[in-house]
This record gives C-alpha cells, structure tokens and sequence, in this order.
C-alpha cells in the first residue's frame, strides 16, 4: 500500500514538471471544424452584427488575413479564393466599401504557424503539404512586424473567448 502511494506522488510530481510548458489556457481551446482552405466563398457570421462597429468574430476558424495591429488589438476579415478568367487564382478580401471585418485582442500566449520560417523577411518554406498550412512555430514578434511591413497574408485564424489564440498561415505560391 506504502509503495503504491510513493509510486502515485512520483507520478503526480513528474507530471507537474512536465505540464507547466502548457499553458492552462492553450489546453482549453477547443478543436474547432476547420474550414476549407482554398474556399470559394466568404464564411458567415450570421450572429455578428457588422453595423455595431469593429468588434470580435464568434469562437472558432476564420479563413481570413490580418490588416492592422494597433495596441495588441489585430483587426482582420474574412478572404475567400478567387480564380481568374485566365486560370490564375488569389486570395481576395470583400469589396471595398464591405464592412465585413473583426477586431480581437491578441492573445498573450498566441500561437503562430508560418508557412514562410521565422524571419521577419519571408523566405523558405515550412508548411504541411497535405494541409498548405504553416507548420513552424515562430514568435507573435514575427507575425506583428510581417505584416507592419509586408501587408497581410492569409490565414486561418482561431478566435476563442474573444481573443486571437493562433494563427497559421496559409502558402501560395
């Protein structure tokens, strides 16, 4: 009885060492129905009332690319892929004059995925080609100072509780 005690505070102590590189909040996110990455149209947000100003997305995936950080608050919207009359194809925002965008804090412990590496001048690749998605882990730092200088990129970004929790960048070529 003594050694199975002994044995099960061992565990519970090396188990508290290893958890602390998770973040509590990072653990909470749940696994939200990602969209399709190369989607033809605009996803909805039919509880979001775009007349009421720049605010949060509702929990979950947004196909979409980030425009503005301004104060640790990242303004984004939705893109969609768009082929041409003569077979080229690009990701395209909504028209101008749409209101359709969002505004969420940036999550303290937010998580980036570059499909281009780690720094800040894009350059290599790093990305799942099943999925076309980042696969590096890179600084929040990166993503900031990437699109300050370089415009946006397309993303899948994941909003939960009103925050920006990761963002993984999409690669075209």
């Amino acid at each position: 009885m003594k050694s199975l005690i002994r044995t099960l505070v061992i565990a519970g102590a090396a188990a508290a060492v290893i958890l602390p590189g998770v973040s509590a909040e990072a653990a909470a996110i749940p696994h939200y129905k990602k969209p399709k990455v190369f989607g033809m149209k605009f996803q909805a947000d039919p509880h979001h009332d775009f007349s009421k100003g720049l605010h949060s997305r509702h929990n979950g995936i947004l196909r979409g690319w980030i425009t503005e950080v301004r104060g640790g608050v990242a303004e984004y919207e939705p893109i969609r892929w768009k082929l041409s009359r003569k077979g080229h194809a690009r990701f395209v925002g909504p028209p101008e004059y749409d209101v359709m965008a969002y505004a969420s804090p940036i999550a303290k412990d937010m998580r980036f995925y570059s499909a281009y590496g780690c720094k800040i001048s894009p350059s290599g690749t790093s990305y799942d080609d099943n999925a076309s998605l980042g696969a590096k882990r890179c600084s929040t730092k990166v993503l900031l100072e990437r699109t300050k200088r370089f415009g946006p990129a397309p993303a899948l970004i994941t909003v939960h509780k009103g925050a920006i929790v990761k963002v993984q960048e999409i690669f075209t070529t």
